[in-house]
Parts: structure tokens; sequence; C-alpha cells
């Protein structure tokens, strides 16, 4: 069953919710409106800020230290120590194609992290000809981690194409050592249908070995007609991904075109319909695809209309804000705030939209070794946020 955030044919009367503050939690059928309930006490929160003048920061991981490896859109690696302090770029990274929405992305250690001292990390890699594509990189940080040594390119979205455009790109490691990592389909017309081929790696979530190879139990291993890497396909730009903790399952959201942004927990072999399938539309209004459901392909767990651009997603597992343990949270670019949903049973029961008079488009959301949950503002002047319980204000 679908869930929905907001029914086209209840748009002006959710968004009438949406300003008088009321709760919207009229679950029928196929579409839900899960909103907050201002009869719920919320934990008191204030806006810190950690570090700034990053230039569009896209992705954070935090070392065993505390300091934070942060990607810059541009091809900047940075170290952050835990009182805001940004290195000079950490060298040795790769040439990124940062034209349009490329760059470099997506960041993770290795879960063997203080014995390999492993980095991963996703960008946009260009090909000859103006062609690109998502590639996944893997590098060791120096014992004084102003450098990375021995960097490769360890998996490659294929073919490349000329597009700058709808790359992904999220990494996220299984509890078996194994990682995921999210694409996109690129965009175009002519490539965003690629998405349902399953001999390319557009609109996909891969699952790979450490060492970049795909997971010998891959649904479509051994398939002369199928790429073996590819655990789920039919997806369209997947920005965020996080582990379910207990049970291991992985979650994502993606971009939907103009509307239908979705959380999904994409399933080995599964068919996620874009662009066969969606809750959204053309950008011109027009009907996109077949409708919203179809035989074989999957249904979402939730999804946004209209959208709020979802990226970066994190179980929070913490104890520092009251309420909130086991809360998903997603940030938001096209709707600028932070978004926490409850789950129940596999199924979003209560939305909150949080931080939305701060007025920054959050890129990515992570919880920090202190519990405590931390953000990335995306602009030309980026920000390192960390929320703090306590008295509601910004600092």
């Amino acid at each position: 069953m679908r869930q929905r955030c907001l029914t086209r044919a209840t748009m002006r009367v959710a968004a009438f919710c949406i300003l008088a503050g009321t709760a919207g939690a009229a679950f029928a059928a196929a579409q839900t409106r899960a909103r907050t309930d201002p009869a719920k006490p919320q934990p008191a929160i204030s806006v810190e800020t950690v570090a700034e003048g990053l230039e569009r920061p896209w992705g954070l991981a935090f070392l065993p230290d505390q300091r934070m490896l942060v990607t810059e859109k541009a091809g900047r690696l940075r170290l952050i120590s835990p009182d805001g302090k940004v290195s000079a770029p950490v060298t040795g990274m790769p040439k990124v194609d940062a034209r349009g929405q490329g760059g470099l992305f997506d960041v993770a250690i290795s879960p063997d992290f203080a014995n390999n001292r492993l980095v991963y990390f996703t960008f946009a890699e260009a090909g000859e000809g103006g062609v690109n594509g998502t590639a996944l990189g893997r590098g060791r940080l120096a014992d004084n981690a102003a450098r990375l040594e021995d960097v490769a390119v360890i998996w490659r979205q294929a073919p490349k194409y000329a597009s700058t455009r709808h790359f992904g790109s999220r990494i996220a490691f299984a509890p078996d050592g194994k990682l995921f990592v999210t694409t996109g389909e690129r965009s175009d017309d002519q490539f965003r249908v690629k998405a349902q081929a399953l001999d390319e790696t557009l609109g996909q979530v891969v699952r790979l070995e450490p060492d970049g190879a795909p997971a010998a139990d891959n649904p479509f291993a051994g398939r002369a007609d199928a790429k073996p890497e590819i655990w789920s396909y039919g997806h369209r730009n997947i920005q965020g991904a996080a582990i379910e903790p207990g049970t291991g399952r992985l979650w994502t959201v993606e971009h939907g075109p103009r509307g239908g942004d979705e959380l999904n927990h994409p399933e080995a072999g599964k068919n996620y319909g874009w662009p066969v399938i969606s809750y959204g539309r053309e950008y011109s209004g027009a009907k996109l695809g077949e409708g919203s459901e179809k035989e074989g392909m999957e249904q979402p767990v939730y999804y946004w209309d209209p959208s709020i651009g979802p990226s970066g997603l994190v179980f929070y597992t913490g104890d520092a804000y009251p309420g909130w343990q086991g809360s998903v949270f997603v940030g938001g670019l096209a709707i600028p705030m932070l978004d926490r949903l409850e789950l129940a049973d596999g199924k979003v029961v209560h939305e909150e939209r949080l931080l939305e008079d701060l007025g920054e488009r959050i890129r990515d959301v992570r919880q920090g070794p202190d519990g405590l949950l931390y953000l990335l503002t995306d602009s030309d002047d980026g920000r390192v946020l960390r929320l703090k319980p306590g008295k509601a204000g910004k600092s």
C-alpha cells in the first residue's frame, strides 16, 4: 500500500492544514496524510553552527575520533575538527565533473576503518566526448589525515552518457560489510527509460563487496542479460540511503519529478517503477508514464506531493531528544527544512517538519558519536549545523 503525504484531490485543504498547524492524520486506503499532532509535545532544540565557509557541502562521515570528513561539490574533501576547524583540502582526490548536478557526492568510512583507514566516496566521473557517470572511489587516509593514498575507482556506472543531471548518489554499509551505492537515471527522456534496463546501471541500487566487486549473492548474479551488481531498479534519483538498525534493511529517499518524491526500502530484485509509474508529473504538468500502479512494480512506503526534494537520510538511535528515538530524518532541498518521520510496522504514522524558519536547504543529515544530529546546508557558504537539546534558537 502506498502512503501519501499530500493527495492532489485534497491539496488545498491540506495546504490550509499546514498553515493552520492542524493535524491531518487521515488514513484511508492508498492515500495517507501523516502530519504533526499539535497536541504532541516536542523537544526544544537549538541550532548551532559547527563550521562554515564550505562550498556546496554534500556528504558527511564521522571518524572514530569524532572528526568529520565533509565533501564539497566542486571536488574537495575536508577534515573538520569537533571544534569546527576546517582543514585544507585533503590531497589525492580524483578530478570530478562538477558541471550541473555533478561533482563530489557522498563519503563513508570502512566499518573496519580503525584497522584499514579506508575512505569511500562517490563522484561524477568524466569520460571522453563530454560523457560522464557516477563512480565509487576508495583510498586510504594517511596517518596525518592530509591526503588519500592508493586512490582507485572500484566501481563505475555503465555506460556513461552526456548529461549533467541525476547522478544520485549515496553509500550505505550493511551489517555484513557489503555496501550499497545509489545512482540516478540521468534525467533526460532518452536516458531515464534505462532505469528499467538490467544491462545498465542507471536509476538503480547496486550492492558491492568492499573491493567494488558485485556481491556474489545479488539477485541477478549469473544472468547474461543483467549486470551482476544490481540490487534493485526502476529508481529516479536517490540522494538518501541508510540501514535500519535492528533489521539491517536498506531504506532510501529519491527525488520525484513534479511531485512524487519517495521513501522506499529497496528489496532484492524488485522494480520500483520509474519512469513507468509515478505519483509525480512532468515539470510541464503533463501526465507521466502509465499512472501510479502497475503489476510487478513496487509501491513506495511513503511519498511527498508537493516535492520536498529529499536528500540525506538517517535513523536516529540516540536519546538526546525526548520522543525522537527511532525516528527517520530526511533533509529537504525543494522545501528547505528537516523532515521527521515516525514509523510503525513499516509505515509512516507521523510527520513533523522542523527548521522551516531556518530557510536553509538541507543536503545531508547524520547522527554524530555524541548522539546529536548534524546537518549540511546546501549553499555557496555552506555550514555544518548541530541540533542541541534545550532552548530553541540559533547560534
